[in-house]
């Protein structure tokens, strides 16, 4: 199982502790971490996705579970709410160049609920392609208060590229052009770089 390397500073000293307490013959602390070590491995695990081909295709930023799909103003939004087992490995939905990036501190509502998009701790980016514009926000919840983002503005990237994560639990938002086709609905499941949730006409 390959583990991403934002796994690495809880994983580690786990995995030290729990051969330290073999080693001092303390085994049913020392399985208990060992468990423990297989829970934090599970959680940062980071499995190869088939990217589909296609240009215009708008793929899954997140695994997860659609919790928004439709038309908001002149734009369309797609919500994905991240469960704390799901993969939280965050991928391009599109090929394009970054342009923008901004982290904007706030609340820790549940990551489910409507007011989560506004009012949360959050960090949104702005992807181009070929003069369309998409919106891609990730959304800190209760649990996860921890946001990771590894590229920059600027950067090229290619759909289904790993983009980052958030830690324990959270929401991933894209905001789409309105003449974009929404290829799911609310309650469907989801995975990052495999599910085409949409395509840019």
């Amino acid at each position: 199982m390959k583990v991403t390397k934002e796994g690495y500073p809880f994983l580690i000293p786990l995995l030290l502790i729990t051969v330290l307490l073999f080693i001092l013959r303390f085994p049913v602390a020392g399985f208990f971490l060992l468990l423990l070590s297989f829970a934090t491995g599970w959680f940062f695990r980071d499995p190869e996705r088939i990217i589909p081909p296609g240009e215009n295709l708008i793929l899954a930023p997140a695994d997860g579970v659609v919790v928004e799909a439709g038309e908001e103003g002149d734009e369309k939004k797609v919500s994905i709410f991240m469960r704390l087992f799901d993969v939280h490995i965050n991928r391009s939905p599109i090929s394009g160049k970054i342009t923008d990036s901004e982290y904007k501190k706030g609340r820790f509502h549940p990551a489910f609920r409507p007011e989560a998009g506004s009012e949360n701790e959050q960090h949104r980016i702005t992807l181009v392609s070929r003069s369309r514009r998409i919106e891609l926000t990730q959304i800190a919840g209760v649990i996860a208060r921890r946001i990771s983002f590894w590229k920059k503005v600027g950067d090229e990237v290619k759909a289904g590229e790993r983009i980052g994560m958030i830690k324990f639990g959270s929401r991933v938002e894209l905001v789409l052009p309105r003449e974009a086709s929404l290829l799911v609905k609310v309650g469907d499941k989801v995975k990052a770089g495999e599910t085409i949730i949409g395509e840019l006409n």
